[in-house]
């Protein structure tokens, strides 16, 4: 039997954050965006629960490269933080180490909320924790009562919108399952996608017909419309799909090379100095998940 090697030095380790060197700017967008409000919140509450990632800088003392964190670092900063417990990684390939990040999906904070609130956790505190209003905590309770276990076995991962799962409510149990396989089969997850299945849905499917009465605007042609539209991008996913394989290898490799060249001190310094829009640009490249 072969040995299993670690991806992570042995334990944690406090680092300073000024010897923590980011492989991509925080952005405006960064800022703006609710997970960094969500972030912000927590560690006010109840301070930082998942370790940043870094990678030792070849020849730079006590230098690390962060590999996973670039927004919690942030939050830290904001909050006068001058130092963070960390997981020194073996391997320095940021993007290899973001694939295998599981982002937390509407579902699985649904199953966190309600496991917190069974503990005894009041909603308030939940809501402050998570920088979100009590009555969305509150309406989170209860979104999934009316859903088939096995459409939520089928969705339990995947990023569908808490907008387009109350959807599923409208239609009868082999419906939502049907819903959610095709949903997963064309990776769309969005609540416009949702709400097309649902008008496609045939009457003696339907758990209600209340929404085609609030939704008097909607013509039969918008909803031919709507139905076409889905399966038009049924058709194009599949056209992606078969080129998906390709195209990952191409990304991964190109992926690679910048990293390599951006581990490179002079070529960086070169690059601050006379192309910052082009740094700027293999820092993004290097930092996005491969899937």
């Amino acid at each position: 039997m072969s040995e299993v090697k670690t991806a992570f030095r042995p334990g944690t380790v406090v680092i300073p954050l000024a010897n923590i060197l980011p492989i991509r700017a925080f952005r405006p967008k960064d800022e703006a965006s609710a997970k960094f409000r969500s972030i912000l919140a927590s560690l006010k509450e109840i301070g930082l629960i998942e370790p940043l990632v870094v990678y030792p800088h070849k020849g730079r003392g006590e230098t690390y490269i962060m590999l996973d964190g670039h927004i919690r670092v942030e939050a830290l900063k904001r909050l006068g933080h001058s130092d963070a417990l960390c997981l020194v990684s073996v391997d320095d390939d940021a993007f290899t180490y973001n694939d295998k990040v599981s982002h937390i999906s509407p579902i699985q904070e649904h199953a966190m909320i309600m496991r917190a609130i069974g503990q005894g956790v009041a909603p308030e505190v939940i809501a402050k924790t998570l920088d979100k209003k009590v009555q969305h905590i509150r309406s989170e309770m209860n979104l999934l009562d009316g859903i088939d276990p096995e459409a939520i076995e089928i969705l339990k991962d995947k990023p569908i919108t808490s907008a387009a799962l109350r959807l599923f409510k409208k239609v009868k149990t082999g419906r939502q399952i049907d819903m959610a396989q095709t949903m997963v089969t064309v990776a769309n997850y969005t609540h416009s996608y949702a709400k097309a299945l649902l008008y496609g849905t045939m009457p003696d499917q339907l758990q209600t017909t209340d929404f085609m009465d609030k939704s008097k605007e909607l013509k039969p042609e918008e909803i031919a419309r709507m139905q076409e539209e889905s399966s038009r991008i049924e058709k194009e996913m599949e056209m992606y799909r078969g080129a998906y394989g390709e195209n990952s290898l191409k990304f991964n490799a190109a992926q690679r090379y910048l990293k390599r060249l951006l581990d490179n001190v002079r070529i960086v310094r070169f690059l601050e100095k006379s192309h910052r829009d082009i740094l700027d640009e293999f820092r993004e490249i290097v930092a996005l998940e491969a899937h």
